[in-house]
């Protein structure tokens, strides 16, 4: 006696299907005729100012619709006929099949369709899997070159801005959301000084390089030139933090011990009062920094101009103008009379004060939403870090495009380039700082976890090369700053 073969049966059920489905659309069509009927009798009976042949119309549409609707319905009935034989069949092998997800208008086919999805899932779960251990691998060599070394704490908000002095003894400065700026001991994360001038958050804090004194701007509209002496306490042991065990990426609770009331340095000296004060903007003074030299200093503001003034006289030289929208920040060359400033206008502008008789500005458009900072390398550099989460390498000979280009998965903040090496360390929204050289290449990604790191925004990045234990520093809204340790040529090497 024949068989009947696989695909033969397959073809006389889909047949069987077909005509038990044309029948319902048959059934359906006689019974959306005899109520279009009804319907139409309906009609003289109603008053209405549409016209009869446009009611008559509008009723044929609906009758369409709902029959499209009716077919729809009865295919559904049949789709989760099928997943429920299908589940049977896959359960009797010792297998499940997510039939409710199916149920929803996913499968269109039959077993050949849910044989795809399955291998699709596994593929997926595959990949997965995957990823995760070469993470997981990337970030125990993370922790091997990139160990936290020291916490600062002390400040009552976020901190938007750090940097290291220039001239000896060698201080950390921190700029804060709480309407101060303080000074800290590498070496022992005490403060040293706390200064009070401001009635406004404290944006940015820059040191001279030359002499000790700071310039800090502010929410007030202003910027301040002030003086400090301190005096380094004696360093004591360092606690090995990163030899604690850790776990990338583990979120933090909303009720952490950052968002408790963090207790301010209580025998730190403060200074209220500034030696120089800057005025002229007519809104938030979002950074300042010095032209090499220390005779100038230049602001970018909210106001969506920079001011460059002089130090001695506090008397305004330039207004520079010509971003559409607020300033977020402003950086000076450290060899030459040359100034970047970023704009939320998606641009970023090289000011040129070289030549005191020609002022010139070139305006680069690399981005497609704000530019949170662009920085000087020492040679003939720029990088440019945006909301867009992009960073861009830039030659000063021929700016017209970059020469490289980072994306990443989160908005960048305020960087900043290693001197030597030019390594960019990037802070992040997303809590992360990763570390890239000027070719694009990623180096690492600085440990975060439930025991050490940022809790919040990192806001701000500044590497100090020479110190031996610290030689970057990151902060941000969780109301600290923390000192790294780079292990630059491990980092090199693994490249």
């Amino acid at each position: 006696m024949p068989v009947e073969s696989g695909s033969s049966a397959a073809a006389r059920q889909a047949k069987q299907k077909r005509k038990s489905h044309s029948l319902s659309i048959r059934r359906t069509n006689s019974t959306e005729q005899e109520r279009s009927g009804l319907q139409r009798d309906m009609l003289d009976g109603q008053d209405s100012k549409l016209p009869l042949s446009l009611r008559s119309n509008l009723l044929d549409l609906f009758s369409q619709i709902e029959r499209e609707f009716e077919n729809l319905y009865i295919e559904n009935l049949e789709l989760r006929r099928d997943i429920e034989t299908l589940n049977d069949r896959l359960a009797a092998e010792g297998q499940t099949l997510e039939g409710a997800d199916l149920a929803k208008g996913a499968l269109k086919t039959k077993a050949s369709h849910s044989t795809s999805q399955l291998s699709q899932k596994l593929k997926t779960t595959y990949k997965a899997s995957t990823s995760k251990i070469v993470s997981s691998f990337k970030a125990t060599t993370s922790r091997a070159v990139c160990q936290l070394v020291r916490e600062y704490v002390g400040h009552r908000d976020g901190i938007w801005d750090l940097s290291v002095s220039r001239t000896q003894p060698v201080v950390l400065g921190t700029a804060s959301a709480d309407h101060s700026a303080m000074l800290w001991s590498i070496e022992t994360g005490k403060c040293l000084l706390k200064y009070m001038g401001h009635q406004g958050s404290v944006n940015s804090i820059k040191f001279h390089p030359t002499e000790q004194m700071a310039l800090t701007a502010s929410g007030d509209q202003t910027a301040h030139i002030w003086r400090y002496m301190v005096q380094l306490p004696t360093p004591q042991p360092v606690a090995d933090i990163s030899q604690t065990p850790c776990e990338d990426d583990v979120d933090f609770s909303d009720k952490d011990e950052a968002d408790g009331e963090v207790e301010g340095p209580t025998d730190c000296p403060s200074v209220r009062v500034a030696t120089t004060t800057l005025r002229s903007h007519q809104g938030v003074v979002i950074a300042a920094d010095w032209l090499v030299g220390g005779k100038q200093v230049v602001t970018a503001s909210w106001d969506r101009a920079a001011n460059l003034y002089d130090v001695e006289t506090s008397e305004l030289v330039h207004s520079l103008t010509g971003h559409d929208q607020e300033l977020t920040h402003c950086c000076t060359h450290p060899t030459q009379r040359l100034v970047v400033t970023s704009s939320r206008d998606t641009t970023f502008r090289l000011w040129d004060f070289r030549d005191p008789s020609i002022h010139s500005v070139n305006v680069f458009q690399g981005h497609t939403d704000a530019v949170t900072s662009a920085v000087f390398t020492v040679g003939d550099n720029v990088v440019s870090g945006s909301d867009d989460r992009t960073v861009k390498v830039w030659d000063l000979k021929n700016m017209r495009s970059p020469i490289a280009t980072i994306r990443t998965d989160s908005a960048v903040n305020r960087i900043s380039v290693s001197v030597t090496q030019k390594i960019i360390a990037l802070p992040h929204d997303n809590r992360q700082v990763r570390l890239f050289d000027m070719a694009g290449v990623r180096l690492a990604r600085l440990p975060r976890s439930n025991r050490q790191g940022h809790r919040r925004m990192v806001c701000c990045s500044a590497w100090c090369e020479d110190n031996t234990s610290c030689n970057l520093f990151t902060c941000g809204f969780d109301r600290q700053a923390i000192g790294w340790n780079i292990n630059i040529p491990a980092l090199l090497q693994e490249k």
